[in-house]
């Protein structure tokens, strides 16, 4: 199977169009704020559980998006969380995401 072309979508991900058929083939991976240390919760608010602890310099895909506990962080305010792994959330206030708004669809 060829690949026609490969292109990157506004929101960052990697699509391959096969004759007129188009795939998703990677997540794009966002920065954590930088000099942070941030709390993976297992629900998109401060009242979940930590999970773990992301080192600095951590980067993370972003599979989802939910309202949560609004936060304020380097990237500002937000109740955006972002689902990183499976019941995994960062708040959005931390991840240079580069919008203030959902970049990915909602979590179901």
């Amino acid at each position: 199977m060829s690949v026609d072309r490969v292109e990157e979508t506004t929101s960052g991900q990697v699509t391959e169009a096969v004759g007129t058929e188009v795939t998703t083939t990677a997540l794009r991976y966002y920065s954590v704020a930088p000099g942070a240390r941030l709390n993976v919760r297992s629900g998109p608010g401060t009242n979940y559980t930590v999970v773990r602890i992301l080192p600095e310099g951590a980067k993370v895909p972003i599979h989802c998006q939910s309202p949560g506990t609004r936060v304020t962080g380097p990237y500002g305010t937000t109740s955006v969380w972002d689902n990183i792994d499976n019941g995994q959330y960062v708040s959005d206030a931390y991840v240079n995401t580069g919008s203030d708004g959902y970049i990915r669809p909602r979590c179901s």
